[in-house]
């Protein structure tokens, strides 16, 4: 997904709708954190309370409409082991459900010595192959799925996200001045896109600052100044 289709605070609904979903199902949640990185964080996005059939479907819905809304073109679906797993099969279901059956594949952690035997499960990995998870810390989650597509023979040709944190990534320990997604963009060479971006959160917490949220945005806006990346 190109940067131009990307979400824009203010002007998306689906990003406004996927932030008020996420808050609704406690997937979003605000206070303090401890990031990978071991900074502080003021909000906490845990993909992993999606965790029935009702938010797994709605989430499928927004995955897959702003990939159509992205324009973007690829042969199959690649959900990395775990999160990437239900997320990218939720988003194969719902593209079928909407007149687009794409093949779907998977990996696992460890290799099997029997059965079909392998890391990889489901359909061949071939063409253009989009990765589906859930946020990037620091691309590696990236970097891996790109080496076993590539390893079969296939395209890493884009990701797709639920949340662009737009916050430096680090590396060895020390803050970079660009964010994981720029990192996969400019560097691997990959297309990405998120349903929503930090900038579309706090775009909520300031239409909702009368909800009680006015504290909360306050605070994210002083963590995206501290740790924010230059996007222009």
């Amino acid at each position: 997904m190109s940067e131009g289709v990307a979400s824009t605070a203010g002007q998306d609904k689906l990003a406004q709708d996927f932030v008020q979903f996420a808050v609704d199902c406690g997937v979003l949640r605000f206070g303090e954190f401890k990031t990978k990185a071991g900074r502080l964080s003021p909000y906490f996005f845990n993909a992993g309370l999606f965790d029935d059939g009702a938010k797994l479907g709605r989430l499928a819905e927004f995955y897959a409409q702003r990939v159509i809304d992205s324009g973007i073109e690829f042969d199959m679906i690649f959900g990395p082991a775990y999160k990437g797993i239900p997320l990218g099969a939720a988003l194969a279901v719902e593209l079928a459900r909407r007149g687009r059956n794409v093949p779907f594949a998977y990996n696992r952690k460890e290799a099997k010595d029997h059965g079909e035997g392998g890391t990889l499960v489901g359909a061949p990995l071939k063409g253009r192959v989009l990765i589906v998870d859930d946020v990037m810390s620091a691309g590696t989650a990236a970097r891996e799925s790109i080496a076993i597509i590539e390893a079969a023979g296939a395209k890493p040709h884009a990701v797709v996200i639920a949340l662009d944190r737009q916050e430096m990534a680090t590396e060895n320990g020390q803050d970079v001045p660009y964010s994981a997604v720029q990192y996969v963009r400019q560097r691997l060479g990959l297309q990405v896109g998120a349903i929503a971006k930090l900038a579309d959160l706090l775009q909520y917490l300031e239409t909702h600052s009368r909800a009680g949220l006015a504290a909360d945005h306050q605070r994210v806006l002083a963590y995206r100044q501290r740790y924010g990346v230059n996007e222009s």
